[in-house]
């Protein structure tokens, strides 16, 4: 892709859905603007895309493909590398890139994403993406009718639960610990969902294919899929070193912004996972088109007032 050369209108950190879909929607309002992004999108384990009007069962790489196509196609330009650090404040900021360069620009769009830490069992994170999973919404229509085990968590134990039970009559869940009050309990076994009080230790694999839960004790439950709880922090360290506010919630964590995408630190927004931790990829994307217009009038705005200044000199 050719490239845009002096000072960028918008730098948009972070090329996953979010990001590529505010790099659209600002090259399409004739913005000079350029996507930074490493290439390694949090869905990448995932062998397709759900819930994406449009885009059914897409590979993720081959949506971000598409996506910088279209960017490419209104003259926006994308760039594989990292931002190692980012100083300036709104009308001038200044990325330095992990290949050598730096780049200034009057605004900043932080599409950066999140990181899921998984729980410290033996064999989750090899089979993450595959049969070991988060999201009824998803994954959980493709999961279907199988035998599955879901891992509570120390935040809400047992949503979870019910929630793949709509998919599934055969549901165990894994207490691991966690306390469970007596209406939790009763909705559970009001549901046919099996309690198994033994810590879950590691995981039984066959043939590349889960086959049971190794249980603290020795005993194998059997099981074809496994739901775990992750702990969301958001790779908002960029837009922190800059003063924006990151919010601690009960499953991790995740930049502050107002309703527009606006962080904290004026001139700077963010869209996608990075603010929104439960947002899917058509909610991420949607969301970084609406930044990019916010983004876009906030541009005009200044414009405007500048143009006034001149004409009343």
């Amino acid at each position: 892709m050719t490239e845009n050369t002096g000072e960028l209108d918008v730098l948009v950190v972070g090329g996953g859905a979010a990001g590529l879909s505010a790099g659209v929607a600002l090259a399409r309002a004739r913005r000079r603007v350029l996507v930074v992004d490493r290439g390694n999108p949090r869905n990448a384990p995932a062998g397709h895309i759900h819930n994406y009007l449009g885009n059914e069962g897409v590979p993720p790489l081959e949506l971000l493909r598409r996506g910088r196509a279209e960017l490419g196609s209104y003259g926006g330009s994308v760039r594989d590398a990292g931002v190692l650090d980012v100083r300036g404040a709104r009308g001038d900021f200044t990325a330095t890139l992990d290949d050598g360069s730096t780049v200034h620009a009057r605004r900043l769009v932080v599409t950066t994403g999140l990181v899921d830490r998984l729980p410290d069992i033996e064999g989750v994170a090899e089979r993450w993406g595959t049969d070991v999973l988060h999201c009824p919404y998803c994954h959980g229509w493709e999961v279907r009718d199988r035998v599955i085990g879901v891992l509570a968590g120390s935040f809400m134990p047992t949503h979870q639960a019910q929630l793949f039970r709509q998919f599934s009559e055969q549901v165990t869940v894994f207490r691991q610990g966690q306390p469970l009050t007596e209406e939790e309990r009763a909705g559970l076994e009001a549901r046919g969902i099996r309690i198994v009080e033994e810590k879950l230790v590691s995981l039984e694999v066959g043939e590349d294919r889960l086959t049971g839960a190794v249980l603290a004790d020795g005993s194998v439950v059997p099981i074809e899929v496994l739901v775990v709880p992750t702990r969301m922090e958001a790779r908002g360290s960029l837009a922190a070193r800059l003063g924006a506010e990151v919010t601690e919630m009960p499953f991790g964590t995740q930049l502050q912004v107002d309703p527009t995408g606006a962080t904290t630190v004026p001139g700077v927004f963010a869209a996608g996972n990075v603010a929104d931790p439960s947002a899917q990829v058509g909610g991420a994307a949607a969301q970084g088109v609406r930044v990019g217009a916010v983004v876009n009038m906030d541009l005009v705005n200044e414009e405007v007032a500048a143009a006034i200044a001149r004409r009343d000199v």
